[in-house]
């Protein structure tokens, strides 16, 4: 399978993504195969609005019970923050994926 060249993140993300706060995004399954050392066009979920490119740095397994405030601070938010927004997006999700990040400039 191809590794994806795009990604898209919610708006609100945005700004944390572009100063830096943000390092990780924590997706499902079907989003699993992003490729470490590939660089990734990003845009926004809403609009299709590009913004930045990252570089991946890995995608490791995580369960959702094992999400940590080390994540939490990775994705700019308190852990209870965290398990909120996934289990919005992910309803009762068990398996997870972090993938790493950094800005291309």
């Amino acid at each position: 399978m191809t590794a994806p060249t795009t990604m898209t993140f919610f708006e609100r993300f945005e700004k944390d993504i572009l100063s830096g706060v943000k390092t990780i995004t924590i997706r499902d399954e079907s989003e699993n195969n992003y490729a470490p050392g590939s660089t990734v066009k990003v845009s926004t979920l809403e609009s299709g609005r590009e913004f930045c490119s990252l570089r991946i740095v890995s995608v490791e397994p995580v369960l959702f019970s094992e999400l940590n405030d080390f994540h939490a601070q990775q994705e700019n938010m308190t852990l209870e923050e965290l398990k909120s927004v996934i289990q919005d997006i992910y309803p009762g999700i068990s398996e997870l994926y972090v993938v790493s990040y950094e800005m291309v400039l």
